[in-house]
């Protein structure tokens, strides 16, 4: 598996999105841990998580389910970074609600050290901005997390490229990534990824397989992924990580998968070389509209 960066972290090209092992109505545990360690198996070594991953209002549920599978491979912790994230909550019915106040940032972050067992939290994000706290205070809390020694590196997500500027000034050197939505069908977040690059900080792509299994059959980009595949003879899932990962040297796909057929097949996506035909076509799409 190759390798790329996050501030002085090496991990893995791909990274494993854990929100899907513990999310309803089909959540398996055990297919799950099989998944997990498919994971491990295959090379990836960058596994992220939340403290709101539910599917109930109880928090914490998808990190203890993570790092449970992880414990049952007795090397897994020492060569794997375990992200999560801080700042959303879970209400009655499944509901998400968004708390970015400091108090409650302090209190999550040092709860999910607790919950994953680890002296300091590797990797630790802001889940989204809050509209009812000014970014530069839920930052500030971020930054004070760091000093304290409950994280070690701070990442934010959900972002605009002023929050984003709002959190470098703010976090400084601590700011390692950004975790926001991108995909060949979801390409909104452009000037937040070149922003990135400047920065020299690591983008994590959530959602980016961006619905393709829903989009099949449909025109665009979803289209010329399907295209590609073909011609590949692989799934348009691996045509669409591999796309992502030729579209800049500081992106970390991350996909969900609770199976262990599609974790392999999302690591394998690193492997695949996609020529210049193969990305005129994909890089042509806007994946608007899909």
């Amino acid at each position: 598996m190759p390798v790329r960066t996050i501030g002085d972290l090496r991990v893995s090209a791909i990274g494993m999105g854990a929100m899907t092992l513990t999310q309803l109505p089909d959540a398996d545990i055990e297919r799950g841990v099989r998944a997990v360690h498919a994971a491990l198996d295959a090379g990836i070594t960058l596994f992220d998580t939340a403290d709101s991953y539910g599917p109930t209002g109880e928090m914490g549920v998808n990190e203890r389910a993570l790092i449970a599978a992880l414990r049952q491979r007795p090397d897994a912790l020492d060569r794997v970074v375990v992200a999560t994230k801080g700042g959303h909550t879970r209400g009655p019915a499944a509901t998400w609600w968004v708390d970015g106040s400091p108090e409650h940032l302090a209190a999550a972050a040092r709860a999910s050290a607790q919950r994953l067992g680890l002296d300091a939290l590797p990797l630790y994000q802001h889940h989204r901005p809050d509209v009812k706290v000014p970014f530069e205070e839920s930052m500030g809390a971020m930054r004070r997390l760091v000093d304290d020694g409950v994280v070690v590196r701070v990442g934010v997500s959900n972002v605009n490229s002023a929050q984003l500027d709002v959190a470098k000034r703010v976090v400084g050197a601590a700011l390692v990534s950004v975790q926001n939505e991108y995909s060949v069908l979801e390409r909104s977040g452009d000037e937040v990824l070149r922003r990135c690059e400047e920065h020299g900080l690591a983008f994590l792509a959530w959602g980016p397989l961006g619905g393709m299994r829903a989009a099949k059959g449909l025109g665009g980009a979803a289209a010329a992924a399907a295209a590609v595949a073909e011609r590949h003879g692989v799934s348009p899932q691996r045509v669409a990580l591999a796309w992502l990962l030729s579209r800049s040297p500081v992106l970390i796909p991350i996909p969900g998968a609770s199976r262990p057929e599609s974790v392999r097949d999302s690591a394998a996506s690193a492997d695949l070389v996609l020529d210049g035909d193969d990305l005129l076509l994909l890089d042509g799409q806007s994946g608007e509209g899909q």
